[in-house]
């Protein structure tokens, strides 16, 4: 077998397989565990040396059992959005006996490493969003180690669980277009998320079937303070109808139309997604998703996949699942509006 080059790191399963022994007989010989005969030792030694192996965390705790533990490892904790996904997330893995260790990647030049030394010390790790590359997740998938992805698109060989975007969005410009709207900004940043772009598309994939060019957009964080931003500037000429990627810009845009002395919804229509606490107290149409559904389901299936985990690196048939999203109308796009489809089907 050649030598790896440097830019492709070997795995414990490599080495294992090179020289005939266990995952638990490469840690156990690189640990001078009196447990393992020299003959062996000079195997996995030979093996680690032809494989440019350079041991890690990760490879030591796939050897050396359970942690009782998984991960979750987010773009952001700001926010009810993220803070609603760990509360599903740890009430089920705290059912089912596990703790839990969190990271947030934003602002971290080694989100990579970060995530690769957090995987090396759980038993299960679930990935959300465009936290780290898909080849950062093929390389943690290649160890062994459970892994479950959310609101993100599949990866060959690993669990995925999303909520429906880009139908649900459809479903949202559809009503907009009944009450008369025809020039729509959509606030937020279709690049920065595969949720985000599900949700733009679907705004302009329902405009565009009606003949009217796809929306403006106008790229910005996810709080309140950047939804205000951007009202205000939108203020100066405001559109028919502003479709924020969640309920906090939304929120901040409704904050700004007042202060401009607008009147939603008799100048300008506002809606959301997430469906918040605030949301519904400030009468905002929205999108409802299962953020805690999200959470707990991907700590379940995180706990039957480490249950069914076998020594070696096969990995059963991947599942993908799309939960719903719900369209919730409310004050701030006005009322009875003439029925207009979505265009779209599907469960996306």
């Amino acid at each position: 077998m050649k030598a790896l080059s440097k830019s492709k790191a070997a795995t414990i399963y490599e080495v294992a397989r090179h020289a005939g022994v266990s995952i638990a007989t490469v840690s156990r010989a690189l640990r001078d565990s009196d447990l393992v005969t020299e003959s062996t030792r000079a195997r996995v030694r030979a093996a680690v040396e032809a494989l440019n192996y350079t041991p890690n965390q990760l490879g030591r705790s796939l050897a050396e059992g359970r942690h009782a533990a998984n991960g979750i490892v987010f773009p952001d904790l700001t926010g009810p959005y993220y803070a609603e996904v760990v509360l599903g997330y740890e009430e089920a893995a705290s059912e089912l006996g596990r703790s839990v260790l969190i990271l947030a990647t934003h602002g971290r030049r080694d989100a990579e490493a970060a995530v690769l030394d957090l995987a090396g010390r759980v038993d299960g790790l679930a990935v959300m969003g465009n936290t780290v590359g898909d080849d950062t997740v093929r390389s943690i998938a290649a160890t062994g180690v459970p892994l479950v992805l959310l609101a993100r698109p599949p990866v060959d060989g690993v669990d995925t669980i999303r909520t429906r975007n880009e139908r649900t969005a459809a479903e949202l410009a559809a009503h907009l277009l009944a009450h008369g709207h025809r020039r729509i900004v959509f606030v937020g940043d279709p690049e920065a998320a595969p949720d985000m772009a599900g949700r733009y598309a679907g705004l302009a994939k329902t405009m565009r079937a009606h003949g009217l060019p796809k929306p403006d957009c106008r790229p910005c964080s996810y709080d309140v303070e950047a939804g205000e931003r951007i009202g205000a500037q939108l203020m100066a000429d405001p559109p028919d109808a502003v479709v924020c990627a969640n309920d906090e810009v939304a929120l901040g845009v409704h904050l700004a139309a007042e202060a401009a002395g607008r009147s939603v919804p008799h100048d300008l229509a506002v809606t959301g997604w997430d469906d918040v606490l605030a949301a519904r107290f400030a009468g905002l149409t929205t999108v409802s998703q299962p953020m805690r559904e999200l959470g707990a389901t991907a700590a379940r299936w995180l706990d039957g996949r480490i249950a069914e985990r076998t020594a070696g690196p096969e990995r059963a048939t991947p599942r993908r699942r799309v939960l719903p999203t719900q369209l919730v109308v409310r004050r701030s796009c006005g009322s009875h509006p003439v029925e207009i489809p979505s265009p779209l089907g599907g469960t996306a």
